[in-house]
């Protein structure tokens, strides 16, 4: 079969078809989906059928799977391989999750942000969905920045973000869990393949600009995040079964729309380890 990139009509994303992810992925395959991948930052994978082996064959191909310190204590322990999250809010006979992140909508974020270290890129595969809802937004970071009038470039060159987090947290403030972590990244960040200046923030996990006074810090965030989340650069995935998603977390912010708490939904999630964000040169 031969392999097809559709672009999506959004600010990001493709949709590439006559791929199997389950099957041994040569090494011209592998050029032409990170190619693709640099260019359009999301990537759907319809109609996937893939178990979690296959999944981990294919995820590692990127890549170096993070270290899970905290796996003992996790709910995937029982469930899951180590490398993989359940996005699930499906629950066992004991009414305990069998996955993170289980109910409702999640604000928009990039994952791990708040570590030394983000991941690099994010995967999902749907393996359950409810008949509506649940659907995922992508942000185009890039693009955002793009849009940044002139002399507010200029004032965030050599500002910080401080990013943080807290385990199971879906809406900003909520701190429902334990603290993951909390590092002050620069708030424009440069690609590290592609050399675009990246606007990294967002409204979960982005709690603070340092260097600003506090009200206009406040001031300043609430509009970067309005920003960030304009249509214009956002692509709107509705899932299926089967879909594999992958996109480029150092770029793109996410987050997910409510859904029927009665039905069940249930994606596994790999992520890659990727390297500390640079200050972009403005």
């Amino acid at each position: 079969m031969t392999i097809s990139i559709k672009p999506f009509d959004a600010a990001l994303g493709a949709e590439i078809t006559g791929v199997n992810l389950a099957d041994e992925i040569s090494p011209e395959t592998f050029q032409m989906i990170h190619h693709a991948w640099l260019e359009h930052m999301v990537l759907v994978f319809p109609g996937q059928s893939l178990d979690e082996e296959e999944q981990i064959r294919f995820a590692k191909l990127w890549g170096e799977f993070p270290r899970r310190d905290r796996y003992d204590t996790r709910a995937e322990k029982h469930t899951a391989d180590k490398s993989i999250m359940l996005v699930s809010n499906v629950r066992d006979r004991n009414g305990m999750p069998i996955g993170s992140l289980p109910d409702g909508e999640m604000m928009f974020h990039s994952d791990g942000a708040y570590d030394r270290h983000p991941y690099r890129y994010t995967m999902l595969y749907a393996v359950e969905l409810p008949s509506e809802g649940g659907n995922t937004l992508f942000a185009n970071l890039c693009k955002a920045y793009e849009a940044l009038p002139d002399p507010l470039k200029v004032k965030l060159s050599a500002c910080t973000a401080l990013q943080e987090y807290y385990s199971g947290t879906v809406m900003r403030g909520q701190n429902i869990g334990q603290k993951n972590g909390s590092f002050a990244h620069p708030i424009i960040t440069v690609h590290e393949e592609t050399g675009k200046p990246v606007l990294f923030i967002s409204r979960l996990i982005t709690m603070a600009i340092p260097e600003l006074s506090l009200d206009n810090q406040m001031e300043t965030l609430e509009f970067l995040f309005e920003h960030t989340e304009k249509k214009d650069f956002i692509y709107e995935h509705q899932w299926s079964l089967g879909d594999f998603v992958m996109w480029d977390n150092r770029c793109v912010n996410h987050a997910r729309k409510d859904f029927p708490s009665t039905q069940r939904r249930l994606l596994r999630r790999n992520v890659i380890q990727g390297t500390q964000p640079k200050r972009a040169n403005i």
